[in-house]
């Protein structure tokens, strides 16, 4: 999976806040300690949803006013800045980048210890477009030793946003945490369900809607009127 491939097969900039918004729920939800998945209504002027494993592996989705800018770094790829002495980007990565998201570029969070931005792989989409786009005639390089199911740009990292999310979104559960997961109470947070007690209590018995209230007021997801 490429950048190009995550681009064709991305929702459309609503849908795509709703799963990210869900992930992070999901996250508080079942662990509760630093989230693998997490989402700010809080991000300068904008919001935002970050993956990080911990690892240096990670992603960000920043939501303007203007659209969505997506960058993601993985720190195996043969892609990557740091393979260059001057940390100069993959040829061809922001080509294209429209000028409403470039401020984006400036994100400190997005750069090295210079300040300079470093990716693998970037994707936009503003207000208005039909589609996601990446950096035009980008050339990939080969694969190279196990395929962790990334690609050659970290972008597969991005795959647990597409269509099958509820499916990706147990598998990953199960392995990382260790623990059974409820496919109904997963399929109703998905679907942007406000939460409620039965719903929190499928997932993590210990916890109630008020133990929570906070964290999913920061994350923007609707929590049921009782």
């Amino acid at each position: 999976m490429t950048v190009y491939d995550v681009a064709a097969r991305l929702p459309g900039i609503d849908l795509l806040g709703q799963r990210c918004k869900a992930l992070a729920v999901l996250e508080r939800i079942i662990d509760g300690g630093e989230p693998y998945y997490a989402y700010t209504s809080a991000w300068g002027e904008d919001e935002a949803a970050l993956m990080s494993n911990g690892s240096g592996d990670e992603w960000a989705a920043v939501f303007t006013a203007d659209g969505v800018f997506v960058r993601v770094f993985h720190h195996e790829s043969a892609m990557s800045p740091y393979r260059d002495p001057d940390h100069e980007l993959w040829p061809g990565l922001l080509d294209g980048l429209p000028v409403a998201l470039l401020p984006q570029l400036e994100e400190p969070a997005f750069g090295d210890e210079t300040g300079q931005f470093v990716a693998t792989a970037v994707l936009w989409r503003l207000i208005g477009d039909d589609r996601w786009h990446a950096g035009d005639g980008i050339d990939f390089p080969p694969p190279a030793g196990l395929d962790d199911g990334s690609g050659p740009d970290g972008s597969g990292m991005l795959g647990i946003l597409l269509d099958d999310i509820v499916d990706r979104y147990i598998d990953f559960a199960t392995d990382y945490y260790q623990v059974e997961v409820d496919r109904t109470a997963v399929e109703q947070v998905v679907a942007h369900r406000p939460l409620t007690d039965d719903i929190v209590r499928a997932l993590n018995p210990r916890l109630a809607v008020a133990d929570l209230r906070e964290d999913i007021a920061t994350i923007g997801y609707p929590i049921a009127r009782t």
